[in-house]
């Protein structure tokens, strides 16, 4: 595999005080180092994270790397509604503007299983979540323009052990088709780029920029209902390594580069990716930014779609 694209470090050098961002899933992972990065550059990071003790205890393991970080923990359960609108109805009532949302949190290949709201929990947690989230903190993150929505994505919203990424729009949530998990997660992470296309279409003017990502094959918990956690991390890690795994922090690269690079504001709607795993040859180096090699990822119509179906299934038509 190609060596990972790296920021320069400028962008690290960056001051981000008096800037406000969120970050789902920013207890662990990937998540939990862009966490770090944003605080050590100053800016007042909200954790959102589905159990609040696991966010207290990212939080305290920023603050021993990074004691001047400003980090709030905040529940964010992406599979309940309910707790989407608590979340953003809280954080809106302490922090009405915004200048960054970095949709991170994601589940892969579950076993069949639904939301709490009845949703296929790929399809409910990884766009569905996320997209009554950003709608409901829109007004605040154009207070705070110029300001960035990052929603990651992955290589596997192209093809996903076999299974092309498309919106199934008669049957989004598995209810009449067999269930296949990496069907299932390739539909989700297509949701997400074009949810950032729609996004962009609809925020043009705004000072609002909305973008998607693939952060690359990372050595985070993501793989847990595909193989055992320890096996990735132990035995089988030499081997995954050669065929394409990298550590957290060059997995973060993608998601800062798209927060925090000057450049990426005259791209809405763009996508940016990691070194990946892609039909086409010339796009497993990545490229910030990509041309997905997805013919669904360019579909204005079925993005346009996408967005009018969601807004049913949360209850925002």
């Amino acid at each position: 595999m190609p060596k990972p694209l790296m920021c320069d470090p400028s962008l690290f050098s960056q001051d981000l005080s008096g800037r406000t961002i969120v970050v789902t899933g920013g207890n662990s992972g990937i998540g939990l180092v862009t966490v770090e990065q944003l605080a050590k550059q100053g800016a007042l990071v909200v954790l959102a994270a589905r159990r609040p003790a696991e966010g207290e205890r990212a939080r305290a393991e920023v603050l021993q790397r990074v004691p001047a970080a400003k980090v709030e923990v905040a529940e964010l359960d992406l599979a309940k509604l309910d707790s989407v609108r608590q979340f953003a109805a809280n954080l809106l009532a302490k922090h009405p503007v915004l200048h960054g949302l970095v949709n991170n949190a994601g589940v892969m290949n579950t076993p069949k299983s639904k939301t709490h709201d009845g949703f296929e929990m790929q399809f409910g947690t990884n766009h569905l979540g996320h997209f009554l989230l950003t709608e409901l903190l829109l007004p605040a993150l154009k207070a705070g323009a110029p300001s960035r929505i990052v929603n990651v994505s992955s290589c596997l919203h192209d093809m996903a052990q076999g299974f092309e990424g498309r919106i199934d729009f008669d049957d989004p949530n598995f209810e009449k088709r067999p269930y296949e998990g990496w069907q299932a997660y390739a539909q989700s992470k297509l949701a997400n780029v074009l949810h950032a296309k729609s996004l962009a279409r609809r925020l043009e003017g705004s000072g609002v920029t909305a973008v998607s990502v693939h952060p690359g094959w990372v050595r985070t918990n993501l793989i847990r209902h595909s193989l055992p956690v320890w096996m990735q991390n132990t035995i089988l890690r030499p081997v995954l390594y050669f065929a394409g795994m990298i550590e957290p922090w060059e997995g973060t690269q993608t998601t800062l580069y798209a927060l925090l690079a000057p450049e990426v504001a005259a791209q809405p709607g763009a996508f940016f990716s990691q070194t990946g795993v892609y039909r086409e040859k010339a796009a497993k180096k990545g490229g910030w930014p990509l041309h997905s090699p997805n013919p669904h990822a360019h579909d204005q119509t079925a993005a346009d779609r996408l967005d009018t179906l969601s807004r049913t299934l949360v209850g925002l038509a």
